[in-house]
């Protein structure tokens, strides 16, 4: 079984809600050309287009908390969160599980919307983006989130976000060419991540799962850089005790991004992949596709993705684990 863990659908009520909330309509341009993303017989179609294959669905971009204020951001959250957990119960064999969406911008009521999905809708987890409208996910007024979901015991999916007033040069105001998207998302979520393990996350949630989309980005590329060139840390700076830091740290800074989960979402890369599954190990690895958003509506992303991982050098009890076993061992899907 092909159970895809990170893939993005707009239920219909949120669509709509979405739209007329919107600010930017230029950051939905693209959404309204790709029918696989809102239209639910056009996406039924494409999954049952492959043998063997199920979705775990997520919102798409814009985060909530982009969209909406932090007065509506709450009602939007959960009218994308009724909407997917509709979709789960009414076609369980396609849609089997779905991922929360929550209204950062208003952690009081992100963690309330925590305790509803999972606790009443039955989400597996809930969907993170690696800021918050430019705040970093370390900040203190977040880590009730973190704290709530690791107390369910469900992972985090963490989702890149970043856009074109993330500027490449500080003598410029936006990013050209969509860099901020081609080596500014890869390079959002590395850190992020690098928060998430300075700041002591994982020593004071030991049992936070976080998923990372697009094989955990940077970071195994750049090991050598994670590993020993951060067993330095504190060498290069003056104005603040980081080597301090380090001392205090249990374990290696490279040990605790291994603790993350990484998807396959890489758009047909085997070089990459491989790449991923040598840093993070193959328990660690979980099959995603990012569909729909390729060219052909999220059936290239499938079908090269499946490709890729039918290549891989693996035992058949390894690639049954990034298939299906790994993200069903996370999530308590049967």
């Amino acid at each position: 079984m092909h159970l895809d863990a990170f893939t993005h659908f707009f239920p219909p009520a949120y669509f709509a809600r979405m739209q007329e909330l919107v600010s930017n309509k230029g950051s939905i341009k693209r959404w309204l050309n790709l029918p696989t993303l809102w239209d639910l017989e056009a996406r039924r179609k494409m999954v049952g287009s492959f043998a063997d294959y199920q979705q775990i669905l997520t919102n798409s971009m814009p985060p909530v908390e982009f969209v909406a204020s932090p007065q509506d951001s709450p009602e939007l959250a959960r009218i994308g969160n009724d909407g997917l957990a509709e979709l789960v119960a009414k076609y369980p064999d396609e849609f089997p599980a779905f991922a929360a969406s929550l209204p950062m911008n208003n952690p009081e009521a992100a963690v309330a919307e925590v305790n509803r999905a999972i606790g009443e809708l039955g989400a597996v987890g809930v969907q993170i983006h690696t800021n918050v409208n430019g705040r970093p996910l370390d900040e203190a007024a977040f880590f009730p989130i973190f704290e709530a979901v690791a107390k369910h015991d469900k992972p985090v999916w963490l989702h890149p976000c970043r856009g074109p007033g993330f500027a490449d040069y500080k003598s410029e105001d936006k990013s050209k060419y969509e860099i901020w998207w081609t080596f500014g998302w890869p390079y959002e979520t590395s850190a992020a991540m690098s928060r998430m393990v300075f700041s002591g996350m994982f020593d004071k949630l030991p049992n936070l799962k976080v998923i990372t989309h697009h094989m955990g980005a940077m970071i195994p590329f750049f090991e050598g850089r994670v590993g020993p060139g951060w067993d330095q840390l504190g060498s290069r700076t003056d104005d603040e005790d980081y080597e301090a830091l380090l001392e205090a740290m249990p374990h290696r800074p490279v040990d605790y991004f291994k603790r993350f989960y990484a998807d396959t979402a890489l758009f047909g890369s085997d070089s990459g992949t491989r790449c991923g599954l040598d840093f993070f190990g193959a328990d660690n690895i979980v099959f995603a596709s990012d569909c729909p958003f390729d060219p052909e509506n999220g059936f290239m992303f499938i079908r090269e993705t499946m490709a890729v991982i039918d290549r891989l050098e693996v035992s058949d009890e390894v690639r049954q684990k990034i298939l299906s076993g790994n993200i069903k061992a996370l999530t308590g899907l049967k």
